[in-house]
């Protein structure tokens, strides 16, 4: 059980919301800011406690993260004087934007800022699934490796391999670029064919399901919707090449997880780096035994400095918001 929040004794400021707690340096210009009421024991709120404790603390604003699921029913238990939900993430499926929309609240999330570290995540992804690093780590740990031998775990190497990209926004041309670095060839499906200058030699095709054969290293970055739910089926993970690599940084939503083992164990995936799952954190227990699983939990944006130019970005919505100005990152 969550208790309420209370209303701060200090009532000039405007009263902000944080749902979790966030880094120490984020806390504390919210601190200074505003009158802030935090979550030290970074308890899981439900969407309904959210409300409750923004009514408590007559809220002007809701600093939420990508767990809290914000649906019709928490939005409209909201009080009159929260004016803005500001989202320490870049998606927004865990919010109903019509909802908002029709109650007149703004909504704000927090591009471009974590666009190199998850990258990097999708990067360490493709070479641990790649060169089966999750299998030899754990062979170390359990005092399983008896000494090198000329066949022990071997991977696929990365150059020359073709890696295919669904998603080419700010994370996919960051994830081409580095994978560039790894001599792979580079196709990509995007709603728009990139200029030339962007696409840097990479292959467009207009149809990813005409591009799925081409793709030795399959890579998702698309936003989670109604439409894109279970996307990769298995009827689109049978027209990838036999042994080719999924990587999932986008949302757990996309991929049919059934699909995703049975092909893994079938060996229609080699492998699977998987940094997000649908119904996290209680994912499917399936992928825990798979030896070709290469499995992070949640990590994409999780550095020190992504994480802070996250919540500061989610305070600049705020500051905006609430002194009259338009957000610089309102997606409704």
């Amino acid at each position: 059980m969550t208790s309420p929040a209370q209303r701060p004794v200090d009532t000039a400021r405007p009263v902000v919301l944080l749902t979790r707690r966030l880094p120490d340096a984020v806390e504390a210009r919210a601190s200074r800011d505003y009158a802030a009421i935090l979550n030290p024991a970074d308890e899981t709120l439900s969407g309904a406690a959210i409300a409750e404790r923004a009514a408590g603390a007559g809220a002007d604003a809701v600093l939420c993260c990508a767990g809290d699921r914000l649906d019709a029913a928490a939005i409209a238990a909201l009080p009159a004087g929260v004016r803005v939900l500001a989202t320490f993430s870049v998606g927004t499926d865990h919010i109903d934007l019509e909802a908002a929309r029709a109650r007149g609240l703004t909504v704000t999330n927090t591009p471009d800022v974590l666009t190199d570290a998850t990258a990097d995540i999708a990067l360490l992804l493709i070479l641990g699934a790649a060169r089966r690093a999750s299998e030899g780590e754990r062979m170390i740990r359990a005092d399983a490796w008896t000494g090198w031998t000329p066949t022990q775990l071997m991977g696929t190497h990365l150059g020359g391999k073709r890696l295919g990209i669904i998603g080419m926004g700010r994370i996919g041309q960051a994830v081409a670029q580095r994978a560039r670095a790894f001599g792979m060839t580079i196709h990509y499906s995007n709603r728009k064919r990139l200029p030339a200058e962007l696409e840097q030699g990479a292959t467009y095709h207009a149809d990813p399901d005409a591009m799925l054969a081409v793709c030795d290293v399959l890579s998702l970055h698309f936003p989670a919707t109604a439409e894109t739910r279970h996307w990769l089926n298995a009827e689109r993970i049978a027209r990838l090449p036999r042994g080719a690599i999924l990587v999932n940084t986008a949302r757990g939503s996309v991929v049919e997880d059934e699909a995703v083992i049975a092909a893994l164990r079938s060996g229609q995936l080699a492998a699977a780096g998987l940094d997000v799952f649908e119904n996290e954190p209680r994912l499917h227990p399936g992928y825990r035994d798979l030896p070709n699983s290469f499995l992070l939990p949640h990590l994409g944006s999780a550095t020190v400095e992504t994480r802070c130019a996250m919540g500061f970005r989610a305070l600049d919505n705020i500051d905006a918001v609430l002194a009259g100005r338009e957000a610089p990152d309102r997606v409704v």
